[in-house]
């Protein structure tokens, strides 16, 4: 199969370069320090099991998505509309877009924009970027792919490349459950930049976590969202799943990037304010978070 990776930071290439591993045809559309990394001695993957490079292509250019016939769109939330203009001229008629975003409303905005179906994609995987065109697998990696069309073939795709993947009617549930851990580890492990695991044992966290959680539920409820009962149990859990990792927003920061804090705690604090549920922790989180970002300016 031939596909196109747009945006091809940490969740982007491993899973580029998990497909090219199983002889996938794969470009990787990205930032120039990765293009040129890549395109001089491949996609180096490491994992807990083998450190491999894989022979893919490499742009920096929108027009590399021409002729994918799946397109995985793996951009920040804050790039989705002007990444979705770059590629919109250049996609074929046939091409099947998967949203492997956090948040959970970039699949609908993407779609809005390009006026065809994009599948929303829940992604749980841990992954950093320790050197340009070099990604590296701490845990996890499987995906809840929406419905659409031939979602049953490239869930089988991806499995078949050794990515476990689930086709589900339900993917709005788990993408909110997904923003739900981001909302919890996400800031708080970018405002201490410490991992999952350090964190949870500082005084207070925990205390701090349940109430973000308490009000994401309470957002997700007036929105007509039904989650699982047991979410709380699930978040607590990724800190003994993945102790190691620090968040994509610290990483972000450590970069001196801008992060996706606009679509995590920040889209809760909106979408409270909108449906008259109070959400002071998501607030003040994104408060911090900013007052750290405006240090990079």
């Amino acid at each position: 199969m031939k596909i196109a990776v747009m945006g091809a930071g940490a969740v982007g290439c491993y899973y580029g370069a998990m497909l090219a591993r199983a002889g996938h045809d794969v470009c990787m559309i990205g930032r120039p320090q990765h293009v040129a990394a890549m395109n001089t001695r491949g996609l180096v993957l490491e994992t807990a099991r083998f450190t491999e490079a894989l022979n893919v292509r490499a742009t920096v250019e929108p027009s590399g998505v021409a002729e994918a016939e799946l397109v995985l769109f793996c951009v920040k939330s804050n790039d989705t509309m002007e990444a979705g203009n770059a590629i919109a001229p250049h996609l074929a008629d046939h091409a099947i877009i998967l949203s492997l975003q956090n948040g959970v409303d970039n699949a609908e905005r993407l779609q809005a924009l390009l006026k065809r179906l994009v599948v929303p994609v829940a992604v749980y995987v841990a992954t950093d970027m320790p050197a340009a065109g070099h990604v590296r697998h701490h845990g996890r990696g499987e995906l809840v792919i929406g419905p659409g069309p031939a979602s049953i073939e490239i869930a089988a795709c991806f499995e078949k490349a050794g990515v476990p993947a689930e086709l589900s009617h339900k993917v709005v549930e788990a993408l909110w459950t997904k923003l739900i851990i981001n909302c919890a580890y996400n800031a708080l492990s970018a405002i201490a930049q410490l991992p999952y695991g350090r964190m949870v044992e500082v005084n207070g966290v925990v205390e701090t976590m349940r109430d973000i959680v308490g009000e994401c539920l309470e957002v997700a409820t007036r929105l007509g969202v039904s989650l699982p009962h047991d979410v709380l149990e699930t978040v607590f859990g990724i800190a003994a799943s993945m102790p190691n990792q620090l968040s994509s927003t610290a990483q972000d920061l450590a970069r001196g990037k801008i992060t996706e804090i606009d679509h995590l705690n920040g889209y809760v604090a909106r979408k409270g304010r909108e449906v008259g549920v109070p959400a002071p922790a998501n607030q003040t989180l994104l408060a911090a978070i900013k007052l750290l970002e405006n240090r990079l300016t």
